[in-house]
């Protein structure tokens, strides 16, 4: 039994996983998957895959090459979701913000350093032709923290998933006052690559089950009743989420995408140079 532990956000896209797990196809293949959940997001398992706690993850496309050209010893081994992000732009409930362009000069709260909250916010403002400073950026670890610190005033403005703050939005804890789709597929899964050469096969096997599990799950007649059972979220933004959200089931990824990923981050500062996209992906996966 090959043991593989892995890490991926609270979210609704990881949800195939658990499942995948507790009808037991991973085991059929001989894989005790040891799944963990960050609450704290792509930043903190690429803090745990450097330390070697963790042997996979599911992280943001950004965060996954940010990570790999600076320094984490990894490959992507499979695109895992093939639809944008979508982020919710929020701040406090009592804040007079009303949208992104009254943010220059604010706090931004971000999870951590790398993070697809604290590039987004980068990525966001280029776009927009502004410019954050490294000064304005406040580590707030995750929701728990973020909340209070927008509230409090401490920091003004919080990038995060628009379907899991809603709630949050819904219940008056927080405003949003703008939204930013993630200009390529959102989710990447990635694999320690000393981990990955003594387990290649291993690790094709556990990506053909999440394969075969995100088929099933986009298929299924009941998959919106799982989503309301497993997550916090009304029935209407349960049907908006699953319908605008794709799930990849087969080992390509594009060559073009990954560029324009490189690019972006380039003219943020995350990175100083591109790299051939052959050397952040395994040798297995198909570059198209």
């Amino acid at each position: 039994m090959l043991t593989v532990r892995i890490g991926g956000v609270p979210e609704h896209f990881n949800l195939p996983w658990k499942l995948a797990k507790d009808f037991g196809l991973f085991e059929r293949k001989g894989i005790d998957l040891q799944w963990s959940y960050y609450g704290a997001g792509t930043g903190a398992m690429v803090a745990d895959l450097k330390a070697g706690k963790l042997d996979m993850a599911v992280l943001l496309t950004e965060g996954a090459v940010s990570a790999i050209i600076n320094g984490l010893d990894a490959k992507i081994v499979k695109q895992y979701i093939t639809s944008p992000l979508i982020w919710g732009i929020h701040t406090g409930a009592d804040s007079h913000l009303e949208n992104i362009g009254q943010c220059e000069g604010r706090k931004y709260a971000i999870s951590r350093f790398g993070s697809g909250s604290h590039l987004m916010a980068l990525i966001d403002a280029e776009v927009r032709g502004k410019k954050i400073e490294q000064v304005d950026f406040v580590p707030i670890e995750n929701m728990s923290g973020a909340i209070p610190s927008l509230q409090k005033k401490e920091t003004d403005v919080f990038f995060w998933e628009k379907y899991t703050t809603k709630p949050h939005v819904d219940r008056h804890e927080i405003k949003k006052i703008g939204e930013f789709v993630t200009p390529w597929p959102c989710f990447q899964i990635v694999s320690n690559s000393e981990f990955l050469k003594e387990h290649k096969s291993g690790v094709v096997d556990l990506l053909s089950v999440i394969s075969f599990a995100s088929k099933q799950f986009m298929k299924a007649d009941n998959s919106i009743d799982m989503v309301l059972e497993n997550f916090e979220i009304k029935p209407e933004d349960a049907h908006s989420w699953f319908y605008s959200t794709e799930w990849n089931t087969d080992f390509q990824v594009s060559d073009k995408m990954l560029e324009n990923v490189m690019f972006s981050l380039k003219k943020i500062g995350n990175i100083k140079e591109e790299r051939p996209s052959t050397e952040l992906v395994a040798d297995f996966v198909e570059l198209i």
